[in-house]
């Protein structure tokens, strides 16, 4: 049995691997293939068995598949994207505040627009800004309302980068098959104040307690702490905090996750126990154990939906479900077993689970406390032997989730193992219980202790967040398996001969050297950051960052959603130049996110206030055989007031022996003109970043002809209000071929010695759902 459920497993991971769901057909057949030979007397012989593991995998693979085709059938037609709908539906969930808006899923019910086809749930943003007055007097929207919007729609998109979130996947799996805004000058229109259903009124639920939470803590700066550990909205902690939980390695137990489900049917199972062994009655009609089983079960799946039933919560839910029903029955399946049992719940009803970090994380840990409390059993008692299990079990955690943070995150915290032996039972056994002791009891001074306590905490965190983090380049999956094989090795019993070769396994994976080019090779990466522009160019043995993305909200811009976290994932650990072209915020707005996170050598900018080096037509430096050369503005610009900040921009062409690119950021065809008077020659480029997006205002003719690129890049972001790129000037770049960051994703310019050549990310890491 636990060979098919991993085997099964293997065809769930292997469909999300495709870059397109198999026809049909062919789903239909292939389950009535695999299904006989599931049967038991087909798997009596060797090669039975093989066959038996070839159709479990060919089963998960079909099932997967077929999931996925229904999930892609429900979409929005390409023709409906940006176009005013109007619809009828009920907000699903609790809505999470932003700036000037607040942003909420959707269950449409109706679409009162002719012809328009709008798929069942939709992310809805609602930027109310000026109405804040009307927002406060009644147009504040709760989970189950009925309302009638007029919105605008596209179809899901995010940004693609190597190793960087696949925020189309994250919508692909919760089901979110569209993403939009609220058109503000339509007319609005609350129907009815709840729609009665389970689904609704969980949510109804946990609004009305996130606004008691509210109400007590005010603006407490750890308020939104214990709202995300009462009913699981993530969204009420600040990034500042959640940058300290990332550094000391305790961010699992900042949300509701499999560990807070655990303790909470713990501790529910043991009250019902004890509760129920008082009453001779009821001890005849059920055995106190299965009352407390049963207890613990109730209480956990009660805790995961008031915390919205999130991916996390519903795994431990499902594993919870099968070592209840297990122990219930008066059967003991052992640790794998169980735990397999639960994957195969978990990939039956979410095949798309393996996309999450949080699945490999959480199934990781469990199968290493499994495995590490087999070995211990019967080590002793007392408290010497419950500090050594603490310690072991502290130890196993660490080292045996060590590759899969090196794989998907490139980083872990040196202070984890101090940091969670701490925060763990402060925060499993006291914290959340008063938090969800407050649920049951409103009583205001449960939360003002879990405040306190939390207030305590969050000092030590500060404290051990100052020791420095493990970076390093994403490892290759190679050698993230050899450390696996090593961590097992490592975590067996003691006086097992040779452990220490488990080590020896683990060093491949966390000393893996970054990547660099040759000596007299660049790579230029223009990276997919929306609409804003960000370039990493590399040499053998230097970086230089051109320009930092845009600024997206108050609390997020690309500089730390996307540039920081891919310079750790290639292993760049010093920016030795950093060009911020121009003040505009789409191409400055993750500076300071930049400047915090990585030592910069050399400033170079045309806005005064970074007090930069200004960057000037002239300047130039060479880096391993590859030369840098600043084209503009001139020196004089700076004396006069320029009509557009965009007439600032810091042009930069970087060229080698193997082929040149051109950096423009926003000039526009003033600048141009100016360029191709102080040289039209020293132009000539093998690559041309577009200038402004493929705005109007550049890329005349003449600058084209000087340039001569054979390859175009344009920086845009999908479906953006400017309308970049303007049609016309993509007709003028017809002699190059186009590349659109909104629509290949991360382009990557690789000047070396094989010859130049230009890749793109959607075309390498493509899959099913991508622009679906």
């Amino acid at each position: 049995m636990r060979s098919n459920i991993l085997a099964f497993a293997l065809g769930v991971g292997l469909l999300q691997l495709q870059e397109a769901l198999p026809a049909w057909p062919l789903l239909t057949v292939w389950p009535l293939v695999a299904l006989p030979l599931l049967w038991p007397a087909c798997r009596r012989s060797r090669w039975g068995r093989v066959l038996a593991l070839l159709a479990s995998a060919l089963f998960g693979f079909s099932w997967a598949a077929l999931l996925a085709a229904q999930r892609l059938h429900d979409r929005l037609p390409a023709a409906w994207e940006g176009r005013d709908i109007q619809v009828v539906g009920v907000v699903a969930a609790l809505p999470h505040g932003f700036e000037r808006g607040e942003r909420f899923a959707f269950d449409v019910e109706s679409v009162e627009t002719r012809a328009a086809v709008v798929p069942r749930r939709i992310m809805l943003s609602w930027y109310h800004g000026w109405l804040e007055d009307e927002w406060r007097d009644g147009l504040q929207i709760r989970p189950g309302e009925r309302w009638r919007f007029t919105v605008r729609l596209k179809r899901p998109h995010g940004n693609a980068n190597p190793l960087a979130f696949d925020y189309e996947a994250w919508l692909f799996e919760r089901g979110l098959r569209a993403t939009g805004y609220v058109r503000p000058q339509a007319a609005v229109e609350r129907l009815d104040d709840f729609v009665v259903q389970p689904a609704y009124a969980i949510e109804r639920l946990r609004d009305r307690l996130r606004r008691s939470f509210a109400a007590v803590l005010g603006d407490a700066a750890y308020s939104g702490i214990l709202i995300a550990l009462a009913v699981g909205d993530q969204q009420a902690i600040p990034g500042e905090q959640w940058r300290l939980f990332r550094q000391t390695g305790v961010t699992h137990l900042m949300s509701i996750s499999g560990l807070h489900v655990t303790m909470v049917a713990a501790l529910f199972g043991a009250l019902v126990g004890c509760l129920w062994r008082r009453s001779e009655r009821l001890l005849l009609a059920v055995p106190a154990q299965k009352a407390a089983i049963a207890g613990g079960w109730l209480a956990a799946f009660a805790y995961a939906l008031l915390a919205g039933f999130a991916v996390p919560a519903q795994r431990t839910v499902y594993m919870l479900t099968v070592v209840a029903l297990a122990l219930w029955s008066g059967r003991h399946l052992g640790a794998s077993r169980s735990l397999l049992l639960a994957l195969l719940l978990v990939l039956l009803l979410d095949p798309w689970a393996v996309l999450a970090p949080g699945f490999w994380l959480s199934f990781a840990a469990v199968a290493l406390l499994f495995f590490v409390g087999t070995a211990r059993l019967g080590s002793g008692r007392g408290w010497r032997a419950t500090l050594a299990a603490w310690g072991a079990t502290q130890w196993a955690v660490t080292i045996g989730t060590l590759p899969l943070l090196l794989l998907l995150f490139q980083q872990f915290s040196l202070v984890s193992p101090l940091a969670n032996a701490i925060a763990i039972p402060l925060v499993s056994f006291i914290i959340t219980p008063l938090a969800l002791l407050f649920v049951v009891l409103p009583w205001p001074p449960l939360l003002l202790v879990a405040h306190a306590l939390l207030d305590f905490l969050m000092s030590g965190l500060d404290w051990l967040a100052a020791w420095p983090m493990w970076e390093q380049p994403a490892p290759p999956l190679a050698a993230t398996l050899l450390a696996v094989v090593g961590v097992i090795w490592l975590l067996l019993p003691r006086g097992f001969p040779a452990r220490w070769l488990g080590l020896c396994l683990l060093l491949p994976a966390v000393f893996w050297p970054a990547a660099r080019p040759a000596h007299g090779e660049a790579w230029v990466e223009v990276l997919d950051v929306g609409q804003g522009l960000a370039v990493v160019v590399r040499t053998a043995g230097h970086s230089l960052l051109y320009d930092t993305g845009p600024l997206f909200s108050a609390e997020s811009d690309a500089g730390q959603r996307i540039i920081v976290p891919h310079l750790r994932a290639q292993g760049v650990r010093r920016l030795d130049t950093l060009i911020v072209t121009h003040r505009d915020k789409d191409h400055s707005g993750g500076v300071v996110a930049v400047e915090e996170a990585l030592p910069i050598g050399r400033r170079l900018s045309s806005v005064p206030e970074l007090q930069p080096e200004p960057c000037i037509d002239g300047q130039s430096w060479e880096w391993d055989g590859v030369r840098f050369a600043i084209l503009h503005p001139v020196a004089a610009d700076y004396q006069r007031q320029a009509a557009r900040s965009n007439n600032m921009s810091c042009v930069l062409q970087v060229s080698s022996a193997h082929g040149s690119v051109l950096l423009t950021a926003d000039i526009e065809a003033r600048d141009e003109q100016a360029l191709l008077a102080r040289g039209a020659g020293r132009l000539r480029s093998d690559v041309l970043l577009v200038p402004h997006h493929g705005s109007g205002t550049s890329s005349t003719p003449p600058f084209i002809a000087a340039v001569g690129a054979r390859e175009a890049i344009i920086p845009v972001g999908y479906r953006n209000r400017f309308q970049h790129p303007r049609a016309d000037v993509v007709d003028r770049h017809a002699a190059s071929r186009l590349w659109r960051t909104d629509r290949d994703g991360a382009v990557r310019v690789s000047l070396v010695a094989a010859g130049l050549s230009v890749s793109a990310y959607r075309n390498e890491y493509r899959r099913y759902w991508h622009g679906q």
